[in-house]
């Protein structure tokens, strides 16, 4: 008999292990890696890169800053999947935008578009996705600052 049980839980275990890493394993593959402009990192994001000048320095010289956008991963949640894309320029995050966000029904889709700027302005004023969540889309929230953390880790922020 004990033995029997520990079959089960050993297999159990196994299964739990083996779910899991599919999981892990479905998120990194909807995430691609490609490059414009600046090295891309295989960190787990899109990564493009833009170039633009700033101003002129004392000595006349002019420098050039680069601005960088990386794309998150794409989380899976029980109302729709939520992906954000981060720019980072100078060494500061400049702006977040939503590329998807939770919309399987309609009352997500407010609480998504309610919760979105909110976590953006956040996230700016943090410059981390070190953030609280937004009361009432606590779903969302986790998932937009998830996304948002694999593109600051690809973007080794």
């Amino acid at each position: 008999m004990r033995i029997r049980a520990a079959m089960a839980t050993a297999l159990a275990s196994a299964g739990i292990l083996l779910a899991g890493w599919q999981s892990g394993a479905h998120i990194a593959d909807t995430a691609t890696t490609t490059s414009l402009g600046s090295s891309a990192s295989a960190a787990g994001g899109t990564t493009t890169g833009t170039s633009g000048s700033s101003s002129a320095t004392s000595s006349g010289t002019k420098t050039t800053t680069t601005a960088a956008t990386y794309d998150g991963t794409a989380v899976q949640t029980r109302f729709g999947t939520v992906q954000v894309r981060v720019t980072i320029q100078g060494g500061k995050i400049t702006e977040v935008t939503a590329l998807q966000l939770t919309d399987a029904e309609r009352k997500s889709a407010q609480i998504s578009s309610r919760a979105a700027p909110v976590l953006r302005s956040e996230v700016l004023q943090a410059q981390s996705a070190d953030v609280q969540t937004v009361g009432g889309a606590t779903v969302t929230s986790d998932a937009y600052l998830t996304s948002l953390q694999a593109a600051l880790d690809a973007a080794h922020f």
